[in-house]
């Protein structure tokens, strides 16, 4: 229908503005939800925002390390944490979901066990399927895909901040 969601807040400093913005296709605004911390209706650096064929809202909630999914009206449905630390978030038209993890791993030490990259998997169950993993495991930069998105033909590009590339992948 046009409306437009808008994640707001890239800090982890307490009292910093984390919220959802939801507006009208004339930019007017229509509600808003969360604040930050680290408990239900709360966000810790909201960094992606995808809608999935139901119409349900997945927000990346990366501080928190977690994927909140909402109906368009702000309620709370589900929380995962399986795709792990998301700062880019993609869902096809078939609800493929693709998560783009660039801080876990040798960035983020509460991380430790968790590789970074791209997971793939489904929004409609939360399974996770695949690992493209980051090409330079031991980097102490963001170095792998912040941003994702799959084109018609199955190909997933990953934007990458630290490195200032695109990279272009081919799922197997």
């Amino acid at each position: 229908n046009g409306d437009i969601f808008v994640a707001e807040g890239h800090s982890s400093a307490p009292g910093s503005t984390a919220r959802i913005v939801k507006f009208d296709k004339t930019g007017k605004l229509l509600m808003s939800w969360g604040k930050f911390g680290k408990g239900e209706g709360e966000f810790d650096q909201p960094h992606a925002l995808a809608i999935d064929s139901q119409d349900r809202l997945f927000v990346g909630d990366r501080g928190n390390n977690r994927i909140l999914i909402y109906t368009q009206d702000g309620k709370l449905l589900d929380t995962w944490y399986q795709f792990s630390r998301a700062s880019g978030i993609f869902i096809d038209k078939d609800d493929t979901m693709y998560v783009a993890d660039s801080e876990s791993g040798s960035i983020d030490p509460s991380r430790k066990a968790w590789l970074r990259g791209i997971r793939i998997g489904s929004a409609r169950t939360g399974v996770v399927t695949m690992l493209i993993p980051d090409p330079d495991v031991d980097s102490r930069n963001t170095s792998p895909a912040e941003g994702v998105a799959v084109d018609s033909r199955g190909i997933i590009y990953g934007a990458e901040v630290g490195p200032r590339a695109l990279k272009r992948y081919e799922k197997p």
